[in-house]
């Protein structure tokens, strides 16, 4: 709660709670879009405005402009008062809500102009622009999360374009917002000639025109390298934008094109430029991919493939009502898509076209249905089903709805085993969100949607895989089809080719570890034990050396070299039938090592095999955050956005703690007894990964949320002298011998760090074992 504030939220209903069409602020001292609302409707009043509004429009604007800026010499004490009040509001200084311009209160504006990129503008005075970004919530510093060189490009553009009668000041967060996007275009039209009455912020048919005249290749300078390029930044492919399109810039534009499914050029064609601009893309554009509710006869297959779509998503079932759509997967169907040589992803859709059906009961319903009608089709075990978010979700219906909805596919598909993972459809940001929360394998995007909220100013997610650009029909007589048009990136979901294939993901993996394990037998059958011997195989060469060998045992040159003369290879990655995702053979292996060795530590103790394992992730995790908390100072912020996500670069992510999880659990089993494959063959084939997270949580947590808080405290600070120095290393090798260490901050900070890792465990916990009342949304809080 913020004194000011209140002060200025009790001011403003004080004063104006009597006039027709004004609306109280909450008073509460917390800066708010309804407190800004309120000074919004109070200077309306003050400058004549009869019918009050939450939008500071055209009207608002123009009776400001009227007035010219407003400095020391204004006498309209309340409209100074307002001033003063959205200053606290918005974080600035202007020596207190006294109705008088004081050299406090221009300060204030200076400063917020400067954050803003007009700083060569700020003269003490506020113009009716700015004053319009006075009353926003839009932050003018960058915020937790934030991108340093996209708070830069925002500053750019406003210092750039604020004269245009239609651009307005942006935010200067660090974000790529729709704003933003908008801004962006904007910019692309003035400076491809268009007045002020023909730029309107929308990639219409004048500025695709211009664009394809503005192909850009290495060694050409000026403006719009400059905008290529902020728009490569805001697409999260560069960290900063420049005025020549170099060789840097040509690689990264192909890393791009690669990402995006386009030709790879190296230019900024006009393809590329769509690409980067709009969801669709360039909608012309070859798509190797369809998805149709039509059946697909053989004479279809045969115009599909004429036409280049080889992957065809179909619908798995529907539910009985009136007016059937017949979209499901028709008998013979499969066979006849299958004889053409397509492949086939599967869609599940029952409705997904309105917020309220998305609760998480529905969403465990729909799971439970899916599986079944999988199930009846043969698809294999592993196949990713993609559930439908057929809307234009907001991010409030996203954390209130629809992660709730796919928490409960995921508690749902756990209750039939996992044969099936899941994967999502929806706009970029439903993708992202769905996929950040209940880590959906693939994104199927809704590109065609280009005028959702949820495709604007968000990237393509990092796991899409079908990209929906058209309505188009291909073949003709018997063979026409309607389709949606997808672009394909094959090195995501490659399709279905057969169903009713016997076996499992992990059965090469499996069968790895059955050869090695014979290897080793034959090598010298007396060793204490095999599956130890596979384990310091398995972690070598990245995990030894003399680190490591103060926490495992080291392994056995002379079997590393007799396996490798005996023409072995081992597997580097393996597929985990539960998320679809590649694990890496031996980080998983080094995490079971430490498990195996070293006995289970009493009370909330630690020990070399938690280093070896998830604990040695955690400590380089802290590490990582300690070398970005200039942006992220809270720990549990940090985690929350990056810990064991999904395509989040970082050393402990989303792979690495189930490798730890499954080497902790695999390593316990054979110290207990079993065999390094009937460990692995538990996990992998018989379904011991669906409960991985609450086995893991109970077996080394004791299943109680203070022993875990109280183990990773003395994860982060205690430990021997060998447990110390270890972490002491990996912290500072990472960030920096001066970094601080995790007992060395103050309290509030260390504790929100260990909150973000252990509310991540326990959100795995509950999303395996929750049932669907108990499923919740992300938390809207966190710890200030």
């Amino acid at each position: 709660m913020d004194a000011k504030v209140l002060e200025a939220q009790k001011w403003v209903n004080s004063t104006y709670g009597a006039v027709s069409g004004f609306v109280r602020a909450p008073e509460d001292g917390k800066t708010s879009w309804a407190t800004m609302y309120a000074l919004t409707r109070a200077l309306q009043f003050e400058l004549g405005i009869t019918t009050l509004s939450n939008s500071f429009g055209p009207g608002t604007l123009s009776a400001l402009a009227a007035r010219g800026d407003i400095g020391p010499a204004e006498k309209n004490a309340n409209l100074v008062k307002i001033i003063q009040g959205a200053c606290y509001c918005k974080g600035y200084e202007p020596g207190g809500i006294t109705g008088t311009y004081t050299a406090g209160t221009g300060k204030a504006i200076n400063s917020m102009m400067g954050n803003a990129g007009l700083g060569a503008r700020a003269n003490g005075n506020l113009s009716p622009k700015v004053f319009k970004a006075l009353l926003t919530m839009d932050a003018y510093v960058v915020v937790a999360g934030g991108n340093g060189g996209v708070a830069g490009l925002q500053r750019w553009l406003n210092a750039t374009y604020i004269d245009r009668a239609q651009f307005f000041v942006m935010p200067c967060d660090g974000y790529f917002s729709r704003d933003v996007q908008k801004a962006l275009m904007f910019a692309i039209q003035y400076e491809l000639g268009m007045t002020d009455a023909e730029a309107n912020g929308l990639f219409g048919p004048g500025t695709q025109r211009g664009l394809r005249t503005k192909t850009l290749e290495q060694g050409m300078q000026g403006r719009f390298v400059e905008i290529f390029s902020a728009a490569m930044v805001f697409n999260g492919q560069m960290s900063a934008f420049q005025s020549t399109f170099d060789s840097d810039l040509a690689s990264k534009v192909e890393d791009f094109q690669q990402f995006s499914g386009l030709e790879v050029t190296r230019k900024a064609d006009f393809a590329t430029w769509a690409e980067l601009l709009v969801s669709t893309g360039d909608p012309s554009r070859r798509g190797t991919a369809a998805d149709c509710v039509q059946t697909v006869t053989d004479a279809r297959a045969k115009a599909l493939k004429e036409a280049g779509h080889v992957v065809i998503g179909r619908y798995l079932d529907e539910r009985p009502s009136k007016e059937p759509l017949n979209k499901a997967i028709q008998p013979g169907e499969l066979e006849t898509i299958f004889a053409n040589g397509l492949r086939v992803f599967p869609i599940s859709q029952y409705y997904g076209r309105d917020v309220t059906y998305f609760t998480d009961k529905q969403g465990y319903t729909d799971a439970v249905d899916a599986h079944t009608a999988a199930l009846k089709y043969g698809f294999d075990r592993g196949t990713v089903i993609y559930f439908a978010v057929d809307y234009d979700a907001t991010q409030d219906e996203i954390n209130r709805f629809i992660i709730p909805y796919f928490k409960g596919i995921v508690a749902g598909l756990n209750s039939r085993g996992k044969r099936y993972i899941h994967g999502v459809y929806g706009s970029r940001n439903v993708c992202a969100q769905v996929t950040r929360h209940t880590f959906a394998r693939f994104s199927f995007v809704s590109g065609m949607s280009t005028g959702f909220s949820g495709n604007m100013g968000f990237p393509l997610p990092g796991n899409w895989s079908f990209n929906q650009i058209a309505t188009i029909s291909v073949g003709s007589g018997d063979g026409k089809i309607s389709i949606d048009k997808n672009v394909h990136r094959p090195d995501q979901d490659p399709g279905v080719s057969s169903v009713n294939n016997p076996g499992a993901p992990a059965d090469a993996f499996l069968k790895m570890l059955e050869d090695l394990y014979a290897l080793s037998v034959k090598y010298d059958d007396k060793v204490y034990s095999h599956s130890e011997r596979i384990m310091q195989y398995l972690r070598h060469p990245k995990y030894t050396g003399a680190q490591w060998d103060v926490l495992v045992n080291a392994p056995s040159q002379g079997f590393i070299d007799y396996v490798k003369n005996s023409g072995f290879t081992p597997m580097k990655k393996f597929l985990d039938p539960s998320t679809g995702v590649m694990l890496s053979t031996d980080h998983w292996a080094a995490a079971a090592n430490g498990a195996f060795q070293w006995l289970l530590p009493g009370g909330n103790g630690i020990n070399g095999g938690d280093m070896a394992g998830w604990g040695g992730d955690l400590c380089t995790f802290y590490a990582e955050w300690r070398r970005d908390h200039a942006t992220y100072s809270s720990g549990y912020t940090y985690a929350m956005d990056r810990l064991a996500k999904i395509d989040v670069d970082t050393t402990f992510g989303f792979n690495d703690l189930i490798e730890d999880v499954d080497g902790f659990l695999i390593g316990s089993a054979v110290k207990k007894g079993a065999t390094i494959i009937d460990a692995a063959r538990s996990m992998y084939t018989d379904g011991g990964h669906v409960a991985r997270y609450q086995r893991f949580y109970e077996a080394r947590f004791g299943g109680t949320p203070d022993k875990l808080t109280k183990v990773t405290e003395e994860m982060l600070t205690g430990g021997d002298v060998t447990i110390s120095a270890g972490r002491t290393l990996v912290i500072t090798d990472l960030a920096g011998l001066d970094t601080l260490m995790p007992s060395m901050l103050p309290d509030d900070k260390f504790d929100e760090f260990v909150q973000g890792f252990t509310k991540t465990l326990l959100d795995r916990v509950a999303q395996e074992t929750g049932k669907p009342a108990n499923l919740s949304a992300p938390s809207p809080k966190e710890p200030s």
